[in-house]
């Protein structure tokens, strides 16, 4: 299942940030692409004046992150269906794994409907990664890197559990649409739709109609529009927003702020 080839989670782009916070993504190993989007990093260059506000927008992953100065202090947080913002103090250095729609219970056996809408102590989810992660990571996050690899790759090689093919069949069809169908009706995988929202709910921690507006909003983060060019091309329509009303009122819900403020 090539999902690096169909899907690329976007968050803020470095652009929104303070002069002083630096925001980078790795790549991860070959075998591991199909299942981590990337490693990321945040940090500030020097102390701020304030305590800065991150804030995380819809896209699907599940990620796990730790304090690079404390990597004893990880979490992990699931799907969630709407922005989240955290105060993370004036000067830190955080590092995390992100993983894609449904390689997180794939690789680790973990429903990610237990872990949706909220972050929580790695150590009560994944005790022996958060014990990897306290014993590994460096504040260099960059030398880590290799020790990450190998270790998600250990993983890799004892997965059993394949995943269900008509999960799999319905979540490429909602990527390749966009996230832009009628997810009760259009998603014909030779089961029921509350035995698919079922399987959705175990993999990616949420249903399919809501997975695929997900999908929807960040189709419209990956065109890459300027206010401008979203008022003139209307790419919304696109995916399915009937009024431009409707679609400010859904990507706000997801990014926190309107397009005109995230594009302008």
């Amino acid at each position: 299942m090539d999902l690096r080839k169909h899907f690329i989670p976007i968050q803020p782009s470095v652009k929104a940030l303070q002069a002083d916070v630096d925001y980078q993504e790795f790549t991860v190993a070959q075998g591991l692409q199909d299942l981590i989007h990337c490693y990321w990093q945040l940090k500030t260059n020097h102390n701020l004046a304030e305590p800065y506000n991150y804030r995380v927008v819809s896209d699907g992953c599940i990620d796990i992150f730790f304090d690079l100065k404390n990597p004893a202090n990880s979490s992990v947080m699931g799907f969630c269906k709407k922005f989240t913002e955290f105060s993370i103090g004036t000067a830190f250095n955080f590092g995390g794994i992100r993983f894609y729609p449904s390689a997180f219970p794939k690789l680790f056996g973990v429903s990610a409907e237990l872990l949706k809408d909220k972050d929580q102590p790695l150590e009560l989810v994944l005790p022996t990664m958060s014990e990897f992660l306290k014993e590994t990571v460096q504040e260099d996050f960059r030398n880590s890197l290799t020790s990450l690899d190998n270790h998600l790759t250990s993983f890799l090689n004892q997965d059993k559990q394949e995943l269900d093919s008509r999960f799999k069949d319905a979540l490429m069809k909602i990527l390749k649409q966009y996230g832009h169908l009628e997810t009760d009706s259009e998603l014909n995988v030779g089961i029921s739709p509350r035995q698919l929202r079922r399987l959705f709910n175990y993999y990616i921690g949420t249903t399919p109609k809501s997975f695929a507006q997900v999908v929807r909003f960040q189709y419209i983060l990956n065109a890459r529009p300027s206010a401008q060019s979203l008022k003139e091309n209307r790419i919304f329509y696109d995916v399915g927003f009937y009024d431009q009303a409707h679609f400010i009122k859904n990507f706000k819900r997801f990014y926190g702020v309107t397009p005109n403020q995230a594009f302008g």
